[in-house]
């Protein structure tokens, strides 16, 4: 495997004495350059004769100032309790079996973490060392990661705090005064009692999706649906919850494509939208349903390869500045409340089915949903 541009005058390729038949970068036309990840090589003596423009970047250290070093010189490490990795790990004389090492948290001159993993090339087995070759990486994009995990506990130990505490008091207080309170009020609280019962029941719900999403492993269980009546159903139960029902306005196209799709999951994403709609918007409710072409590229046998569902509303909208970032984690908009997973959620069960969403601004001024799913007729049916 031979290097490009950041190495030292005169110095081979990193794979020397390599194993053969592990292909050349070189004749892929990939050089040291063109890695997304830091690459730091040292030869047989540990002198640095490879240092990558990545490499310079997350360390800042200049490519020139570190090749013809000692390894240890140019890339001073240390683990998290102090101890300088080089010394620690001895590539050159540790272990004849050992191959290199795993990635881990190591730190730079001034405290930066990185995270580090090295490899040690040998010609043999357990011959002496050829290379040693670092990868490193910048860790903000896991710092992203875990402070999304950190804003997720919180908000979720936030919004069970909530019901729980009512639970409990409700709960604690009939049990100890059952006899002192009449029929009425014994039903209001247990009324109570239940609906926040259904408010952690639904938290948790959206928990398991979210992991279920992020992780790829959102199943869907096609079966045919019917969308048109899918929406007429959330708008019914809208009206009798007292909503008045001239404020729902469902234009149905026909004919509609045979929509196979996990009905469940349907009635998540349409309760969502629906729910933002009367909550944050205004004025009439409108929703489209219509055949479409297919949201990822229009199919050979038919230009009405999906359908799409518009919900769009006559309020205040969605400022263009937030456009990007609707369907985030915890993204709320003007008004406070809920836990700003519905659109992420949204979202991922869209995309699970293949589909796709966007959100713009609907003629009267509010906000508009658009979401578009592929036919997906099994292929057994086919």
């Amino acid at each position: 495997m031979s290097v490009g541009t950041s190495r030292a005058p005169g110095a081979p390729g990193v794979g020397a004495g390599a194993a053969p038949g592990h292909g050349d970068l070189a004749e892929l036309g990939i050089g040291p350059e063109d890695l997304p990840d830091g690459l730091v090589v040292a030869d047989e003596h540990g002198t640095v004769i490879c240092f990558n423009a990545a490499a310079a970047r997350i360390t800042a250290v200049p490519a020139a100032d570190a090749l013809g070093r000692r390894l240890e010189v140019a890339l001073p490490l240390e683990d998290l309790e102090g101890r300088r990795w080089w010394q620690l790990t001895d590539p050159y004389g540790g272990l004849a079996i050992r191959v290199g090492q795993p990635e881990r948290n190591l730190l730079l001159p001034g405290g930066r973490e990185v995270l580090v993993s090295a490899r040690y090339v040998r010609t043999e087995p357990t011959g002496p060392v050829r290379r040693v070759i670092v990868c490193l990486r910048d860790t903000e994009a896991r710092r992203r990661t875990e402070r999304s995990h950190a804003e997720l506990i919180a908000t979720v130990a936030h919004e069970l705090r909530s019901p729980l505490t009512s639970v409990k008091g409700f709960t604690a207080t009939l049990l100890a005064k059952w006899e002192r309170f009449t029929d009425d009020q014994k039903k209001l609280m247990l009324e109570t009692v239940d609906a926040d019962a259904n408010r952690v029941t639904r938290l948790i719900a959206e928990l398991l999706d979210i992991s279920r999403i992020d992780s790829g492993r959102l199943e869907v269980r096609r079966q045919p649906v019917d969308i048109g009546a899918a929406v007429g159903r959330h708008i019914h139960a809208y009206v009798a919850a007292g909503q008045p029902a001239d404020r729902f306005l469902l234009r149905i196209q026909q004919p509609l494509p045979g929509l196979w799709a996990d009905p469940d999951k349907i009635d998540q994403v349409l309760s969502n939208l629906l729910e933002n709609a009367v909550r944050h918007g205004e004025g009439t409710v409108t929703i489209d349903v219509q055949p479409s072409a297919s949201p990822r590229e229009r199919e050979e046998d038919g230009e009405h390869a999906a359908t799409s569902v518009t919900v769009s509303d006559e309020g205040p909208g969605i400022p263009e500045e937030s456009m990007n970032r609707v369907f985030t984690r915890f993204w709320r908009g003007s008004k406070r409340g809920g836990t700003g997973l519905g659109l992420y959620i949204v979202k991922g069960i869209v995309e699970a089915h293949g589909g796709t969403i966007t959100v713009g601004r609907a003629p009267g001024g509010g906000a508009e949903f658009r979401f578009t799913l592929p036919v997906g007729t099994p292929a057994y049916l086919q």
